[in-house]
C-alpha cells in the first residue's frame, strides 16, 4: 500500500537531464512510495528502446534546427517534445504499481479542467476521439515506471516536420498525417497553461491516494549520480548506435507493434543483425539479434535458433511465436 507521494518538478529543459533525473529517481523511490515526475523537453524527438532513430525521425533537419534526438528506457513509438508538452511519470515499486490508478490520475486532472478525456487501447489518452497522450512503461526488477505526453499547445506543424510517420499504422487507425492524430488541451480551454495543468495534476494525484504531497527539490538529488546516468542518455552510442549495413531486410506490423529485422548475410550466415520496433515491451525485441546471428538464412535455422530463446512473460511468449510464425511465412 501507498503510504508516501512526492511531486518533483524539473527545471531543465533537456532531455538528456531529464532522462538520467527519471532513472534516479527509479532507483531512489522507497517501498511504499510513488513519486510524480513532471518534466519539458525543448525540441526534442524521443524514441523508443528499440527504435532506429533514422527511420523515425528527420535526424539531420532535427539536428540542424538546434534540436535532440534522445533514446528512452522504454518501449514505445517516437514522440515530439517542445516547450507545449508536459511530461509526467509515476514511479514506484511492482507491488503498488498500477498502470489503472496511475491513469485515473491524468484523467482526474483533464477532466478537471473540463476537458472529456477517454483511455484508449493500452497506451493513448484521447479527447474528442483524438489523442493528446501518449504513454509507456519500464520496468526493472522490483522497480516501474509509467510515463507519457500531455499535449497542451504543442506545435504540431514542427511535430510533422521532424516524425516519419508510418504510413501502414497511420492507413490502420484511418487517418492522413501524424498531425491529424493528435489534439492540444488548449483547443478545449484556450487559456490553459502549463502551470495551471501541474496544479490540477498535483491535486488528483492526491486525490487518487488518499495523501499529501511532498514536493522534492534540485538540492535532494544525488548530483553525480545523476550526471553519470546523463552521459549515457547523452552518448551517440546509446541515442544513435551503430548504422548497420544489411544485406536483407525485413518488416512486419503485428497487433502488438511494427517490427523490422535487418540482417547482414555472409557466406551464408547472419555475420550480424539488428531489431528496431515500437512495441511496448523492450526485453523480447533486445533478445532477437542474438538469437538470429551466426544462423544461416534459412527460414527454417531461423526459427529453430528463436526457439532458444526464452522470454519472461506470457505476452512476450506469444510475441515471440508470432514472429516465427512471419518469418516462416517470408520469401528469404
Amino acid at each position: 500500500m501507498i503510504q508516501t507521494i512526492r511531486v518533483f518538478e524539473s527545471s531543465q529543459l533537456v532531455p538528456y537531464h531529464n532522462l538520467a533525473v527519471e532513472k534516479y529517481l527509479l532507483d531512489l523511490c522507497g517501498e511504499r512510495e510513488c513519486i510524480l515526475y513532471l518534466w519539458q523537453n525543448q525540441r526534442t524527438v524521443v524514441i523508443g528502446r528499440n527504435q532506429n532513430a533514422w527511420k523515425e525521425c528527420k535526424v539531420s533537419r532535427l539536428e540542424e534546427d538546434g534540436g535532440y534526438l534522445a533514446r528512452r528506457l522504454s518501449g514505445g513509438g517516437a514522440v515530439y517534445h517542445d516547450l507545449g508538452n508536459l511530461n509526467f511519470t509515476f514511479l514506484v515499486r511492482k507491488e503498488n504499481y498500477s498502470v489503472e490508478r496511475q491513469t485515473e490520475v491524468i484523467l482526474r486532472a483533464v477532466r478537471a479542467l473540463g476537458i472529456p478525456a477517454v483511455r484508449s487501447g493500452r497506451n493513448d489518452l484521447l479527447a474528442d476521439g483524438r489523442k493528446f497522450s501518449g504513454n509507456a512503461y519500464y520496468e526493472h526488477g522490483d522497480r516501474c515506471y509509467h510515463h507519457g505526453t500531455l499535449m497542451v499547445d504543442v506545435d504540431k506543424e514542427v511535430l510533422g516536420a521532424y516524425l516519419t510517420a508510418d504510413k501502414e499504422k497511420l492507413k490502420a487507425k484511418g487517418v492522413d498525417s501524424v498531425r491529424s492524430r493528435v489534439i492540444n488541451l488548449k483547443e478545449f480551454v484556450p487559456e490553459l497553461t502549463i502551470d495551471r495543468l501541474k496544479e490540477a495534476l498535483r491535486a488528483a494525484f492526491e486525490d487518487v491516494y488518499g495523501c499529501r504531497s511532498t514536493v522534492m527539490m534540485e538540492r535532494d538529488l544525488e548530483v553525480e549520480k545523476v550526471k553519470a546516468a546523463e552521459s549515457r542518455f547523452s552518448s551517440w552510442e546509446w541515442n544513435y548506435g551503430k548504422k548497420m549495413e544489411f544485406s536483407l531486410e525485413l518488416s512486419h506490423r503485428f497487433s502488438w507493434g511494427t517490427l523490422s529485422i535487418q540482417l547482414e548475410v555472409k557466406d551464408g550466415k547472419v555475420a550480424d543483425a539488428a531489431a528496431y520496433s515500437d512495441a511496448l515491451q523492450p526485453d523480447i525485441i533486445l533478445e532477437l539479434p542474438d538469437g538470429l546471428r551466426q544462423a544461416r538464412c534459412s527460414k527454417k535455422e531461423l526459427c529453430a535458433k528463436l526457439e532458444t530463446l526464452h522470454p519472461d512473460t506470457t505476452d512476450e511468449q506469444k510475441m515471440l511465436q508470432e514472429i516465427r510464425e512471419w518469418l516462416w511465412s517470408v520469401e528469404l
